[in-house]
């Protein structure tokens, strides 16, 4: 099973407005990431920017089509275009969420939550294996933004996390934006849930933006927005992960409101400097 991992470096989310500012010169990041549905199609500019990023740079392929969390067997179809596409690029890192999308024939535009229980831990693990097996190659499974608890979850995030790993041997995304999201929603500790962290299986890291909103009863509601920089708070979460996982690939993500490239650029030179002083420290230890 292909288990190649992306650099330990900041790496961005590739938009192809700024493929012309990245093909410029030569640029400070370790690796880009672009989702395997944007590139399904046989040919045209998005594969032929790709590929010339893809000669350059390392690579990883998000996932937000699969349904891993879904209560009905995975669509094969698409596993088999996610291969395609993994075989055509032979990224560093594959990833998806522990989330579902689709239901029967209806697909919907969000990634959404599921319970943790055992009957749900089952479905995911065999999802996650046949995805493995199609793939040959490792996954990485990503921690979601969560709004709310089910009253039938009988397993800690957390935990059922730890769980998946122990049986698939797939490995994890952290997204630490998402943790943030979804402790403040469910008026939880991210340092305690980040404490309780199977931090030692994380391949990759995420941090992007969020928007800041209030509930029906005037509580903080925070959306996984991916549409700004990221936030002071999450800056600090990321920080203290850093500080006891060491420099692991850490990718910006901004997805909506693109900004301009030199902005985007920044952010990652941000995550830089944060992997670069926890290098220093380890080597100073």
């Amino acid at each position: 099973m292909n288990i190649a991992a992306l650099p330990a470096r900041a790496g961005v989310s590739f938009k192809p407005e700024h493929f012309e500012a990245i093909a410029a010169a030569p640029q400070p990041v370790g690796f880009f990431e672009v989702h395997a549905e944007n590139y399904m199609g046989a040919g045209g500019v998005p594969h032929a920017q790709l590929a010339r990023l893809r000669a350059d740079y390392a690579l990883s392929i998000h996932g937000v089509g699969l349904s891993i969390g879904g209560r009905q067997p995975l669509d094969r179809d698409h596993l088999e275009r996610v291969r395609v596409v993994c075989a055509r690029y032979e990224p560093e890192s594959f990833s998806e969420h522990l989330a579902w999308s689709s239901h029967e024939t209806t697909f919907y535009n969000d990634l959404l939550p599921l319970p943790y229980t055992d009957e749900t831990l089952t479905r995911v693990v065999e999802h996650i294996d046949l995805v493995q097996s199609v793939l040959k190659r490792r996954m990485l499974l990503e921690n979601p933004a969560t709004y709310l608890d089910f009253a039938e979850s009988t397993h800690a995030e957390t935990d059922f996390l730890s769980e998946i790993v122990a049986r698939t041997g797939c490995g994890l995304l952290l997204d630490v934006n998402n943790v943030h999201v979804a402790c403040t929603n469910r008026n939880a500790d991210p340092a305690a849930y980040l404490a309780a962290f199977p931090l030692a299986h994380v391949g990759e890291i995420h941090l992007g933006g969020h928007a800041v909103d209030v509930d029906e009863a005037g509580a903080p509601l925070l959306i996984d927005a991916h549409d700004r920089a990221v936030a002071d708070p999450v800056w600090a979460l990321y920080a203290a992960v850093i500080e006891r996982a060491g420099a692991v690939p850490t990718l910006i993500e901004w997805d909506n409101d693109v900004p301009s490239w030199p902005v985007l650029a920044a952010e990652a030179e941000a995550a830089e400097a944060v992997l670069a002083a926890a290098r220093r420290g380890r080597q100073a230890a």
